[in-house]
Parts: C-alpha cells; structure tokens; sequence
C-alpha cells in the first residue's frame, strides 16, 4: 500500500535514531523497528493516530483486556488467538517475546494468512496457517501471536 519497509540487517536490535513524521507532529518509532512501521503505516497509510506512541511490540498487547475490548492505549479493537473473532486485512498481528513483535495482516484466506514486517531476518512477508476449529480461530503453529488489533 505504498508504505516502505526497511530492515536494520542482522543487527536487528540497533536502532538508527528516532523518526517523526516530516512536521514533528507524530513520533513513529525508533528506525526501523517493527513498531516503527506499523505505526507509520498505521498513520500514513489508514490516517490513525495510536493515543501512546511508546513501548515494545508485546506492549501493544494489553493482556488485562477481555477479548473485543478497546485498548485505549491504541485505539484498537484487541482480539486473543484462539477465539472467536477472524483476522482481517491491516490487523496488527502481536507477538510476546523479550521485546515482543508486531506485522501488519496483508491477506487473510481460508486457510492461511499473510503478513507484512519491518525488520526481521531480512523476511518482510511471511505466511502463516490459519484454523477454524469449534468456532474458534487460531494463527499459527510452533510460533504463535498473543492476538490481534483492528481500527473500531
């Protein structure tokens, strides 16, 4: 969608400077992180603005929600994987880890999804399997995200 994606190589930890929107008026993240893109993204791409602009990938994820619940640290609908609800096109898909991850859901089919990264192992897209199973959705198999964001 016009929204370039960039990757720090294989120090995928180092940061090159903070990145603002070209008047200031909008911190997108730290260059080129993940959260940097989503954000960015997010912004440039669906015109929205995140209420906290701070924190890792996993921070995106409010564990203390219940599944459909605004998290108002992003203005998003928050769904868990293995629920109810289907994943979308422009979801932000959320991973735990140490500093956690976060892609933006490209594709969504019947039996597989599809995302796009910033700066992880040189792979911006990447596909992931998708389950329907007793009325509950799942991504993934041996690596699988806390949930999903989606614009309300």
């Amino acid at each position: 969608n016009g929204i370039v994606v960039y990757n720090n190589g294989g120090m995928y930890s180092k940061s090159h400077g903070k990145h603002y929107k070209k008047d200031s008026s909008y911190y997108y993240g730290k260059k080129w992180q993940c959260v940097e893109y989503v954000k960015r993204y997010y912004y440039d791409y669906l015109n929205h603005k995140m209420p906290n602009g701070y924190g890792h990938a996993k921070d995106f994820c409010d564990k203390n929600l219940k599944h459909g619940e605004l998290n108002k640290e992003r203005n998003l609908l928050q769904f868990y994987n293995e629920n109810s609800e289907a994943p979308k096109e422009n979801d932000l898909l959320i991973f735990d880890g140490e500093f956690g991850h976060v892609a933006i859901i490209t594709k969504v089919e019947e039996n597989e999804i599809e995302i796009i990264q910033q700066n992880i192992y040189m792979t911006p897209r990447e596909h992931y399997k998708l389950q329907f199973e007793n009325g509950k959705y799942t991504i993934g198999e041996r690596r699988k995200p806390l949930g999903w964001l989606r614009l309300r």
